[in-house]
């Protein structure tokens, strides 16, 4: 009894097991009153202040010491999902696919990273920088999505770079990376793909038409032996890296390059104006216009 009792205190100290004391008369002595319903053992759990404690009892008590920013503490990393892109222009497939891979990987928030451009595109047809994350930012309204420029004050366009400069630069977030099926096939043409792989799980939603030619894609000849079930999505963070997660989720078969087929000059439309001036980046809150430079991180620093 008298080992429940220390343990007790510790978790809290601020009650302690006392039975309901009452006077010579039968009645309830003054002083504390018992917290209605909350007993332990058959004894009520009695509220009382640090001073009215006995000197024994005040001595086994440590003291509380609060984290000022508990998401800062090392037990807490925070899950971010990361989807990179052209956004030429955003769409709800890319909400759609955000939002549905945050529920199935248990995701507290999902980092759009809008490309200053894609090597592996063509650059014409391409809207400027501020129009496309623009369209980004009303796409992610009233969802845990962020929208960032990291990739254009990085100065450079490569996959391998943003993650290891994310990595260096947040240390207490824990990062997957999202692509669809379509940048799966291509991959294997990706700079430094298996660094990126190294890095970071990686999570396919399973776009429709891409899942053959996903599945065949020449980097699966290496990442296949690193696929984990897709019923074990959420214990991503557990996982040893290299690894891959192929997820079947609702997609909408909107496309960018339908859109832009049907208006080219999309981000010309005075329907979804836009100032350049008043947007800012989801993750620093810097203003758009004022870039800023951050150094690449070398392979030795990472």
């Amino acid at each position: 009894m008298r080992r429940c009792r220390t343990n007790l205190h510790l978790v809290m100290p601020d009650l302690i097991r006392h039975p309901p004391a009452t006077s010579s008369a039968g009645a309830e002595e003054d002083g504390p009153r018992i917290k209605s319903g909350v007993t332990i053992g058959g004894e009520a759990l009695v509220a009382r202040t640090p001073a009215s404690l006995p000197q024994a009892a005040r001595t086994k008590v440590p003291p509380i010491r609060h984290n000022p920013h508990p998401l800062l503490c090392a037990r807490h990393m925070i899950t971010t999902g990361l989807l990179g892109g052209s956004f030429n222009p955003a769409h709800k497939a890319h909400r759609l696919i955000s939002l549905a891979a945050a529920e199935a990987l248990g995701c507290d928030e999902i980092w759009w990273l809008v490309s200053p451009g894609n090597p592996l595109k063509e650059r014409a047809g391409m809207a400027p920088f501020e129009a496309r994350y623009a369209s980004a930012r009303r796409q992610a309204r009233r969802a845990p999505i962020r929208v960032t420029a990291i990739e254009r004050d990085l100065g450079s366009p490569y996959t391998a770079h943003t993650v290891r400069a994310l990595i260096r630069l947040y240390p207490h977030r824990r990062f997957v990376w999202l692509m669809g099926a379509d940048n799966l096939a291509q991959f294997h043409r990706w700079r430094d793909w298996r660094r990126i792989a190294r890095s970071l799980v990686i999570a396919v939603p399973m776009r429709p038409g891409y899942e053959w030619a996903a599945r065949r894609a020449p980097a699966m000849g290496w990442l296949r032996r690193f696929v984990r079930p897709a019923a074990t999505a959420r214990k991503w963070t557990e996982w040893s890296v290299p690894a891959l997660v192929l997820l079947k989720l609702p997609l909408d078969p909107t496309s960018a390059t339908a859109i832009r087929a049907a208006d080219p000059a999309w981000h010309q439309n005075p329907d979804q104006p836009f100032t350049p001036q008043a947007l800012r980046d989801g993750v620093t809150r810097r203003p758009l216009h004022r870039r800023r430079h951050i150094a690449r991180p070398t392979a030795r620093s990472v």
